[in-house]
């Protein structure tokens, strides 16, 4: 097994509690470490049916992956990068959370190469190799304090003319919520968090993973920052990257809503009594050539 490159956290401005001066990338490292064994052994991540990890419309852009190099920052256990690897991609995935990473590395055996670094640390972490696809998301840039940094960092991972395809949760669906408040409606599709950055770091204290099995018994803090759409297309400008699609959605890998009915993708939307909103979006960028 491949030993496990730590390259520690990026430092950033810490949150203040009284006192006391929290690492927020550190408390998020330490909350998906004690994730990880529980999301390792739940359905959600073993089904190989569950239809949740990629969208209907992410392969029209991605395209034959065959005998491509593939960059999947911030990939938690690995399950889309393992998907690229059966696609015939040279795959690569990298997280900041050493369990995630053993775990990841245990599930895929040897069809991946796994990195464990902050993702503000990939370029040093991966050396001088670069990609022709990097692609994130799915309940990811909520984690990253700076969009700025990242997206000059992304540019640098991708060869001339390669690929950055972000899937990921909708600014919209994180003010609806992405889940329901105690004693609210859950049925409810009312505004409750901010769509726009701003605020800084948001703490959130659970002790549920968003999956099946246990509930955590430590480390149940995590700090998440809102990007709204127009921030994230202005950090790919302004590092360089040319916008080529963006996909606005109202599918969603699971029920977020009770209301909700299943595809025959196996993922779920809103009914048709319901308004049409965007719950996900897919952004396609390139690098200049």
């Amino acid at each position: 097994m491949r030993r496990i490159r730590d390259l520690g956290a990026r430092p950033v401005p810490g949150a203040y509690h009284g006192s006391v001066t929290i690492d927020p990338l550190l408390t998020n490292r330490q909350n998906w470490d004690a994730r990880a064994p529980i999301h390792a052994a739940s359905r959600f991540y073993l089904d190989p049916d569950s239809g949740y990890w990629f969208a209907p419309f992410e392969w029209e852009v991605l395209g034959d992956v065959r005998d491509r190099d593939v960059l999947h920052l911030q990939c938690h256990l690995g399950t889309e990068t393992v998907e690229f690897a059966r696609r015939g991609a040279r795959a690569v995935g990298l997280d900041f959370s050493p369990e995630s990473v053993r775990h990841a590395r245990e599930l895929s055996g040897d069809a991946v190469e796994y990195h464990c670094a902050d993702v503000y640390r990939a370029r040093e972490a991966l050396g001088a190799k670069r990609f022709d696809i990097v692609y994130t998301g799915k309940g990811a840039l909520c984690y990253l304090p700076d969009l700025t940094a990242w997206a000059r960092v992304v540019a640098d991972l991708l060869r001339p003319g390669g690929l950055l395809y972000i899937v990921e949760f909708h600014p919209l669906l994180h003010s609806l919520g992405p889940t329901p408040p105690s004693g609210s409606d859950p049925s409810a599709l009312e505004l409750r968090d901010d769509y726009l950055e701003g605020r800084g770091a948001q703490l959130r204290d659970s002790t549920h993973t968003y999956t099946d099995g246990p509930d955590l018994t430590s480390d149940t803090t995590v700090y998440e920052w809102r990007h709204g759409l127009g921030e994230v297309v202005t950090a790919l400008l302004a590092a360089g990257l040319r916008i080529t699609g963006l996909t606005e959605t109202d599918l969603l890998p699971w029920p977020r809503f009770p209301q909700m009915v299943r595809t025959a993708d196996g993922w779920w939307r809103l009914p048709t009594a319901d308004p049409i909103v965007p719950l996900l979006y897919g952004l396609a960028a390139t690098a200049p050539v």
